[in-house]
């Protein structure tokens, strides 16, 4: 991010414990070494090295790291040893860890769960979209640590089925994003009702002016670690700015998607989500739909298709900006480019994750270049652009893009077509946008022909174009 919109951070006053060098050097309780061990996590990664010593030992902790860095692990491991041994009472859980999404507070808990039970802690997730009874029966049953939305939360206390005042460990992961969904009033309420004498450890992305709302109110003396540039760069990912025309921007689209292996694909509104997943499902790409429209428990069922390779294009919102990691998933695509560069650094976060590689690709039409070209700078990000069309082998070879199978998949429609003239028209209706210069065999057509099939296929393209 741009540094004129970072805040200075504070100078700590007792100086904090160095970083560690290996897990083994922290005295974690056997339990969590042995869960550990068996889900393979053996170094630290820089923020985990950077934290655990001075979370363990109770500072309170700001740590600034892009996502996918390893954040969950550096606080959550701290959290559940020092709460290990200890019983919370009906509504009155002993930590707290606050997101912003629910799909982060999800990834969250499914991190920590494995360690939480083998402390013999009980953890609940608390957010909206599910059914709050459920979750108020959690907390009467009794639960040691929390993970939840602010809103959700916020609601809980408010009809008193969950008390904070025994919190001794809270934890604000992805800060600046709460702020920016308009959090703030609601985290700073919350933050009021925990143990005063508790542990605060604030985690961020980027560190914007409402986040040092939070640091200077509610962080004592805090160990400030920082491992990663502000702009946000990282060196195992390439970004690259596609430069396309407008009339060709989903039929490009639609290429990328076709490619051998999974793609994470964002565009701005859910309209447009949806009509670009039905597009690609009736060209017979494996695709589906993720944002805020959806249920929770159909946004849950759509994360683990992804993630478990039953689908392999997912069509997104901002919603999957955060709070959503897949195992070797080495594209993003934005298809319509974000405006702010926080909003491209989160998106482009989904890849290159704890230490893999990773590609950001971005479609740009005539009339975005200029827009575009100051938000990566504002990013810190050095893209690589190339003009492209749909067939192109710079198209492939950059993204993999490659022909679409062209068969719709069952429970799915090929998108409809503007009539065109004679029996052409009537062929162009079924097909969707076909990309790689190719077309169905045809006979040498006549000039009136060719020129009533393109009309037919810019109006498709427009179509979709305006339903964003």
């Amino acid at each position: 991010m741009n540094a004129k919109r970072e805040f200075a951070l504070p100078e700590t006053v007792t100086p904090g414990l160095p970083p560690a060098a290996s897990f083994a050097e922290l005295g974690l309780p056997p339990e969590l070494v042995r869960t550990m061990a068996g889900l393979a996590v053996a170094e630290p990664f820089p923020i985990q090295a950077a934290t655990l010593p001075n979370a363990l030992a109770g500072r309170d902790v700001l740590g600034r790291a892009r996502t996918g860095s390893g954040k969950t692990l550096a606080f959550g491991l701290a959290l559940l040893a020092r709460t290990a041994g200890r019983r919370a009472g009906a509504k009155r859980p002993l930590a707290l860890v606050l997101v912003p999404t629910r799909e982060l507070a999800q990834q969250v808990a499914d991190a920590l769960t494995p360690y939480a039970q083998a402390l013999e802690l009980r953890l609940t997730v608390v957010v909206g979209g599910l059914q709050s009874g459920r979750q108020a029966a959690a907390l009467k049953a009794g639960a040691e640590v929390v993970v939840a939305t602010p809103g959700r939360l916020a609601d809980l206390v408010g009809r008193r089925d969950c008390h904070l005042d025994q919190v001794r460990i809270t934890v604000l992961d992805e800060a600046d994003q709460m702020c920016d969904m308009g959090f703030l009033p609601q985290v700073s309420e919350l933050l009021d009702q925990v143990r005063p004498d508790g542990q605060r450890m604030l985690f961020s992305a980027t560190l914007d002016r409402d986040v040092d709302h939070l640091v200077r109110h509610y962080l004592d003396d805090p160990v400030v670690a920082t491992v990663d540039a502000a702009a946000g760069a990282v060196a195992a990912m390439d970004h690259h700015v596609l430069h396309v025309h407008g009339a060709e921007k989903f039929q490009t689209a639609t290429e990328i998607a076709a490619r051998d292996g999974r793609v994470l694909m964002f565009l701005d509104t859910r309209q447009s989500v949806d009509r670009f997943t039905r597009q690609l499902r009736g060209s017979g790409v494996r695709a589906a739909a993720l944002h805020s429209g959806k249920s929770q428990p159909q946004r849950t069922h759509t994360l683990e298709q992804f993630k478990q390779g039953e689908i392999d294009v997912l069509v997104a919102t901002d919603v999957a900006a955060r709070g959503l990691h897949v195992d070797a998933l080495d594209l993003v695509v934005n298809v319509d480019p974000p405006a702010d560069p926080k909003d491209y650094l989160h998106r482009g976060g989904r890849t290159a994750r704890a230490g893999e590689s990773g590609r950001v690709v971005t479609l740009v039409t005539a009339g975005q270049r200029r827009d575009v070209s100051r938000m990566l700078s504002e990013a810190g990000i050095r893209a690589t652009a190339t003009p492209v069309r749909p067939g192109d082998p710079a198209l492939a070879r950059i993204t993999g893009a490659k022909r679409p199978p062209g068969v719709p998949l069952p429970g799915s429609a090929a998108p409809a077509a503007e009539p065109a003239a004679g029996k052409a028209g009537a062929k162009e209706s079924t097909l969707g946008f076909r990309g790689l210069g190719s077309s169905p065999a045809r006979g040498k057509e006549s000039r009136r022909t060719a020129e009533a099939r393109k009309l037919a296929e810019a109006r498709r393209a427009a179509r979709v174009r305006r339903g964003r």
